[in-house]
């Protein structure tokens, strides 16, 4: 028995939630549904635009392993981050989010100055989610941040696609799997944006090595990798890398690949409010049900209802209690 379920690696970022018209995101130049990289001087020209329609600033710990992680550990299964996170306020607040979500991490020794990561999520009615990320200090994410033993002791390594924006943060997600592949940890790896996989191609090849044990993406990053708009397409290419994987369609469900089944799972019709986070809830709810041995399909369903739950609220997250009521109304 493994300490940890799964080991994750991505950036640490605080979010902020703006409820937006879509023509206010024209008129921002912000592209829909994407996550586009900010700098300092273009985040705040943004928050001056915005000034009045702030819906939620919970400063609570976000980005997409990290969320998939507190996910994970909320359900049951212990997990571990690795991340990096500044000197200040909103580093201390990260850090006691993580610990009191039961995640263990890399942040217990000295912080440097600096800026914890940023990203402003800008929620459409549509609940589509555009989001407008400052790494800060996440962008220095490096091999550093690695923690060997906690690796070995995992029953998976989780990388975030968005890693492959930063030289150091690439070169660790690629560090983290060679260390995974030399003890026999399973690999996984979420795609995390379209953009990722259109812009980043080359670098999310590196990611991905020889072959993956798991890969996460929606539609859209399958379509984009595969270079083609047919979804049979896009299926055959991912076996190619990986020997599992999830599609997540949104509306339309999600499919499931364990090896030999391809499956389609229903969704949970919700009216949605807000998809920011849906992704990466269900990440973490089927790496929990599969690290506790339920076969790809149970954990498909699984997750569509914990995803279908995120969506319906505002924020990346639920409540602490609702997991536990999540858990206990699926599995009993």
């Amino acid at each position: 028995m493994k300490k940890y379920v799964a080991y994750g690696i991505g950036a640490a970022l605080v979010d902020t939630e703006i409820k937006v018209q879509d023509a206010e995101l024209a008129q921002m130049n912000v592209e829909k549904g994407l996550m586009t990289l900010v700098d300092e001087d273009r985040r705040r020209e943004l928050l001056d635009h915005l000034k009045g329609h702030l819906i939620k600033a919970n400063h609570a710990s976000g980005g997409s392993a990290g969320n998939s992680m507190i996910a994970t550990a909320q359900f049951g299964g212990p997990t571990f981050m690795s991340c990096k996170v500044a000197n200040d306020s909103d580093g201390d607040i990260y850090i006691a989010d993580l610990e009191a979500a039961g995640v263990d991490h890399c942040l217990k020794g000295e912080r440097t100055a600096g800026t914890t990561g940023k990203c402003l999520v800008l929620i459409t009615p549509d609940a589509e989610r555009s989001m407008n990320t400052f790494l800060g200090i996440s962008e220095t994410l490096s091999i550093e941040q690695l923690d060997a033993g906690a690796i070995a002791a995992s029953e998976y390594v989780y990388l975030e696609g968005y890693l492959v924006t930063s030289p150091t943060g690439r070169a660790a997600a690629i560090k983290a799997r060679e260390i995974a592949e030399a003890a026999g940890v399973k690999t996984a790896l979420s795609f995390s944006d379209p953009g990722m996989v259109e812009f980043f191609r080359d670098g999310m090849t590196e990611i991905i090595g020889d072959r993956l044990n798991l890969v996460f993406c929606n539609e859209d990053e399958a379509l984009g990798w595969a270079q083609s708009d047919s979804l049979d397409v896009a299926v055959e290419r991912l076996k190619a890398i990986a020997d599992t994987f999830v599609i997540t369609r949104g509306s339309d469900g999600a499919l499931t690949f364990d090896g030999t089944a391809l499956v389609e799972i229903p969704a949970h019709k919700v009216h949605a409010v807000d998809t920011n986070g849906a992704g990466d809830m269900f990440a973490g709810a089927f790496l929990y049900a599969i690290t506790k041995g339920e076969d790809f399909p149970t954990a498909g369903r699984f997750a569509s209802l914990a995803a279908g739950k995120v969506v319906a609220n505002y924020g990346p997250r639920l409540p602490a209690e609702d997991y536990r009521a999540l858990r206990s109304e699926f599995f009993g």
